[in-house]
């Protein structure tokens, strides 16, 4: 019975083979009888119909195998660039990762990217060359492009016979090998003193020895073993598979208190949340209880992991292991519970398109705001809201999320939709400070309710802050328990009006504050006295205050700007940065790195799709660009309205 649990991570670019090599080594693990073929559609991680007609993968799954004494929990992630941000809640998640390339078509653009994000994260990852059956397979030139496009600490594990045909093979090196010692010798030596010494010295160490060095170093992240085969054929399978239960490594403190991390949520037959858990440390059972950011709680109802091919009951999950857990009214993707050991953050640059909804039959509307509310469980990022419009409007990355997305509406909820253009997300910013007041009993307010705001800039970055400065005798408690209650209140109409600004984006990096309150009842003084004030008043004339509010602070709208790294074969570096420079874009670094030259570029993130488009033709498709967001900055000449905005704000 496996004691250990062990996260791994199988990323490529699209079509590498990735899904294949998991359906591979289910079945080597005896867990399947037979591989999934992903032309025919019969995948266990490849769910979704649009996955299985396109070939690709959209969605993180999650299946797992025995091997020895470990139970390896896969997650098959996504390898189109739209899909990152699946590819980022994978990585909080992982113990080690295996990056599939292809033989044939050697170090790929998606390839580059993922490779340097798991460098960065320090993940531990094993290398992968699949695909050596199929006619055109070069190993030796795809390591060698490896060594320059990747990482130059690899070590290969073995040798491919009779690359390009149906008889391919992958012989790992025997550790008593004389050659195959001095090569490992020279390679663990560029990160161990020790070992260095002795290898000048003319002593490489010990098999046992330069083994122990060689997980060490791999379970660091610092070098990785290469492995070579067939995922179709199955060559090569078992020596990647021994090298996943030997190099990598299983974490968890079990007796810890509980903490883990949600990367996915689907919904269940009966519509209720699923959560997908990578417990770090202790355990969960079932009716335990959660506490979950923002003050929301949870009380788990059942667990499942997975067993034997499938989803069972379980007693509970425990460190180390993904499970599913169910009850979790409230839970989001991304949430945390207990105290963190090592999981990180990833940053990815955030969406910066946007493109409203409607359903073609009109009397699916309410059904598609439902869906759409749902689907934004599995994927905030989408960030599904009210467009001025009145339409529902999505965040996006890119086209074929949006084809994507599209697609799931029409398949799993029955409802199809039609996208409008989509746009560069801008936000405002105010101009200065501006304040407004509507007080009870004047003519210019026909709320029994008295709101004063004063809105004032705040420092980039800062996002929207809202503070109290009124009296609490002021307020009307016998609305609400008590101060806090009442000020939290407003600041929830406050944000809800600020999501759309003078020119209809969402105000950010303000700081405002409630100046003044009042409300009415009939016995007060004259300038109080009235129909006793609802919470329906505030709600009413919040909105107005922070209209004119804002109107007199003015704003300024900006764009989002970030910082790119485009990497491309050097012959075409200059064609690309006469491209970026005819569009204004500030060259900050070119670095040549091999036969690549790495530029990095700060761009207007509304000219990222279109250096997207045209970087393929400029560089033989061998370009890549990695976009990190980079803050805002305005923009100049006339502001750009929000689609579908009415400009004019309401006054006193």
């Amino acid at each position: 019975m496996p004691t250990r649990s062990l996260n791994l991570g199988i990323l490529a670019h699209v079509d590498a083979g990735k899904t294949t090599l998991t359906e591979r080594l289910l079945h080597l693990a005896g867990v399947i009888d037979e591989p999934g073929s992903v032309d025919s559609g019969t995948t266990r991680t490849d769910t979704l119909a649009l996955e299985r007609r396109r070939g690709i993968t959209i969605k993180a799954a999650v299946v797992a195998f025995p091997v020895g004494d470990t139970t390896v929990n896969v997650v098959d992630t996504p390898g189109h660039p739209d899909f990152i941000a699946e590819v980022e809640r994978v990585l909080a998640v992982l113990d080690g990762a295996v990056l599939v390339l292809s033989a044939v078509e050697g170090v790929q653009p998606q390839s580059r990217i993922l490779m340097r994000a798991l460098q960065r994260l320090q993940v531990p990852t094993l290398l992968f060359l699949n695909k050596i059956d199929r006619m055109g397979a070069d190993p030796p030139a795809v390591l060698a492009a490896v060594r320059t496009r990747l990482t130059s600490d690899v070590l290969a594990m073995g040798s491919v016979t009779d690359a390009g045909s149906p008889a391919a093979d992958f012989r790992p090196h025997d550790g008593q090998d004389a050659a195959f010692r001095d090569r490992a010798a020279a390679a663990l030596a560029e990160h161990d003193d020790t070992l260095l010494a002795s290898y000048v010295e003319g002593r490489p160490g010990s098999a046992t020895q330069l083994r122990a060095a060689l997980a060490e170093q791999t379970r660091a992240g610092v070098l990785h073993p290469v492995y070579a085969g067939s995922a179709v054929t199955g060559a090569g399978v078992g020596e990647l598979m021994h090298g996943i239960e030997t190099l990598l490594p299983a974490a968890g403190k079990p007796d810890a208190s509980p903490s883990g991390r949600v990367f996915k949520i689907e919904r269940g037959v009966g519509g209720e949340k699923v959560a997908y858990v990578r417990m770090v440390d202790g355990a969960v059972r079932p009716r335990q209880r959660l506490d979950l950011p923002a003050g929301r709680v949870g009380k788990v109802a059942g667990i499942e992991v997975f067993e034997t091919g499938r989803w069972t009951r379980a007693a509970g999950v425990e460190a180390g292991q993904i499970g599913r857990l169910h009850g979790l009214a409230e839970v989001q993707v991304g949430d945390t519970f207990g105290r963190l050991g090592g999981i990180q953050r990833h940053h990815f640059a955030p969406p910066t398109l946007e493109a409203s909804v409607t359903a073609v039959r009109a009397e699916q509307g309410p059904a598609l705001r439902a869906a759409l509310a749902e689907l934004a469980d599995q994927d905030p990022l989408i960030d599904v809201r009210t467009g001025n419009d009145g339409l529902p409007t999505v965040s996006l990355y890119g086209q074929v999320q949006q084809e994507v997305l599209g697609s799931t509406l029409a398949e799993e909820y029955g409802i199809d939709v039609a996208f409008a253009d989509a746009g560069v997300l801008h936000i405002e910013r105010p101009r200065r400070p501006g304040a407004a007041v509507a007080r009870l009993n004047t003519d210019t307010n026909p709320y029994h309710a008295t709101i004063g705001l004063r809105i004032s800039p705040g420092r980039a970055g800062s996002g929207l802050r809202f503070t109290n400065r009124a009296a609490a005798r002021d307020m009307p408690l016998y609305l609400f328990k008590n101060a806090q209650a009442f000020t939290a209140a407003i600041e929830r109409h406050v944000r809800s009006a600020l999501e759309h600004g003078l020119y209809g984006w969402r105000v950010t990096d303000a700081l405002v504050t409630l100046t003044e309150v009042a409300y009415s009842v009939a016995d007060g003084p004259p300038s109080r006295r009235g129909p006793t004030s609802t919470a329906y008043d505030y709600r009413q004339v919040t909105p107005v205050v922070v209209a004119e509010a804002l109107r007199r602070a003015g704003t300024r709208v900006c764009e989002p700007v970030l910082q790119v790294l485009v990497e491309v074969p050097t012959s075409g570096a200059v064609a690309v940065q006469q491209l970026v420079t005819r569009w204004g874009a500030q060259l900050t670094s070119v670095t040549a790195v091999g036969d690549l030259t790495r530029l990095e570029v700060r761009l207007v993130a509304g000219r990222l799709h279109d250096l997207q488009r045209q970087l393929p033709d400029l560089t033989g498709g061998e370009g890549s660009l990695e976009p990190q967001f980079d803050g805002y900055q305005p923009v100049p000449g006339p502001p750009p309205t929000r689609r579908g905005t009415e400009t004019t704000a309401a006054t006193l």
